[in-house]
C-alpha cells in the first residue's frame, strides 16, 4: 500500500476472489498474503507466488468475517495491469474487495450480505461509486484474471444495493 496520486478520485469498486492454496479456504494464509509474510515453503503453489507484493482494501471470509488491511483512502496493490473505461492503472482510483472463494465454487449467503454491508458502506463515503462503477477482476485484467468468476452471481449482488441508486 502507499498513497493514492494526488489527483486520483476514488470511483470504482473492484470484486476479486482469492483462495490459498488454490481451492483451499481457511487457514491464515490470505493475511499472510496480503502482509507480506507468506511462507514460500508452507506449500509448493505459494513459491510460485513468493515474489508477489499484493494487498486489498477488505477481504470477506466464506464465515462472512470482514478484514480490512488498507485504509480505503491510500492505493492497495490488488488489480495489477488494470484498465477500466480506458483508464490505465486502476489501483490508483479503485478499492478492491476480495472474497474468500474460487472460480468454481459457489459463494456464501453470509458473503453477500457482507458484501452488501461493506459496499453500501463505501458508497456512502464515496458516492463517485454507483452500482456502475463496480467492477471484476476479470473486467479489468482481460485474459489474465477470471475473478470473481463465474459462479459470483452478479444479479443477486446488485439487487442487495440497489436501493441506493
Amino acid at each position: 500500500m502507499d498513497d493514492r496520486p494526488p489527483e486520483s478520485e476514488v470511483d470504482l469498486l473492484v470484486i476479486h476472489s482469492i483462495s490459498l492454496p488454490p481451492g483451499e479456504f481457511g487457514g491464515n494464509w490470505i493475511d499472510d498474503l496480503f502482509m507480506n509474510n507468506l511462507d514460500a515453503t508452507a506449500h509448493p503453489y505459494f513459491a510460485e507466488i513468493e515474489a508477489l507484493r499484493v494487498s486489498c482494501h477488505i477481504l470477506i471470509q466464506r464465515t462472512g468475517k470482514i478484514t480490512q488491511y488498507v485504509p480505503l483512502n491510500r492505493r492497495a496493490w490488488h488489480a495489477g495491469d488494470s484498465n477500466y473505461c480506458g483508464r490505465p492503472c486502476c489501483n490508483d482510483f479503485s478499492i478492491g474487495i476480495e472474497l474468500e472463494g474460487a472460480d468454481d465454487m459457489p459463494f456464501t449467503d453470509a458473503q453477500y450480505l457482507a458484501l452488501e454491508r461493506v459496499t453500501k458502506e463505501i458508497m456512502h463515503f464515496y458516492p463517485s461509486i454507483t452500482r456502475e462503477r463496480i467492477t471484476s477482476h476479470a473486467a479489468i485484467a482481460p485474459g489474465r484474471k477470471t475473478d470473481p468468476g463465474p459462479m459470483f452471481d452478479w444479479d443477486r449482488y446488485l439487487s442487495l444495493i440497489e436501493v441506493l441508486d
